[in-house]
């Protein structure tokens, strides 16, 4: 499904009281609103990542999935995979976190997603200042941390991660270790 969007102070607002299909995944990329199916790889990465990164944030955070974040366009309305949110963040008037207060983004890339997240999702997350936008990869069975991001779109520091080693999350005082071994490879 694509629908345009106009603009409004928050992507999300468009969505006010839709009543949206069980089994898909929703955002908005350009004023367009994305809908596609959710896959059992991506399933297995959250089940098995979520609750190591929950447990290491020990309060000191929040770790959210498929949460919708306000980004500064009424054109963008992300809800990532996983989302790090830096301690003592505080909600806006509509109850969502904004932009500013993610340290860290995790996206789980399909075939269906994968443009979107190596390109129009790392673009905007580099110029909002996401310190960390990790894409983890079935396909390539490797989890891609990209950090040091620029205004300009882009991270300048890579580093490539294979499953089964270990993925370090390095957060504002403190580092997150998400285990690997259990992420599975891609579907079909």
């Amino acid at each position: 499904m694509t629908a345009v969007l106009r603009d409004t102070s928050s992507a999300w607002d468009v969505l006010d009281g839709a009543n949206l299909p069980n089994g898909y995944r929703v955002e908005i990329t350009e004023g367009k609103i994305i809908m596609t199916p959710q896959g059992e790889s991506r399933s297995d990465v959250l089940i098995e990542a979520a609750p190591q990164i929950k447990k290491q944030l020990a309060g000191q955070g929040e770790v959210l999935s498929d949460v919708m974040i306000d980004f500064p366009s009424g054109l963008w309305g992300y809800a990532p995979d996983l989302a790090i949110v830096a301690p003592g963040s505080e909600r806006n008037k509509r109850g969502r976190f904004e932009w500013h207060s993610l340290e860290a983004v995790l996206e789980i890339i399909s075939l269906s997603t994968r443009d979107n997240d190596f390109e129009k999702k790392l673009r905007m997350y580099a110029e909002c200042a996401i310190p960390l936008y990790v894409i983890i990869d079935p396909s390539e069975n490797a989890c891609t941390v990209h950090s040091n991001p620029t205004r300009t779109g882009t991270y300048t520091e890579q580093e490539k991660i294979p499953f089964g080693e270990d993925l370090v999350l390095p957060l504002e005082g403190r580092e997150i270790v998400v285990r690997t071994e259990g992420f599975p490879p891609a579907e079909g």
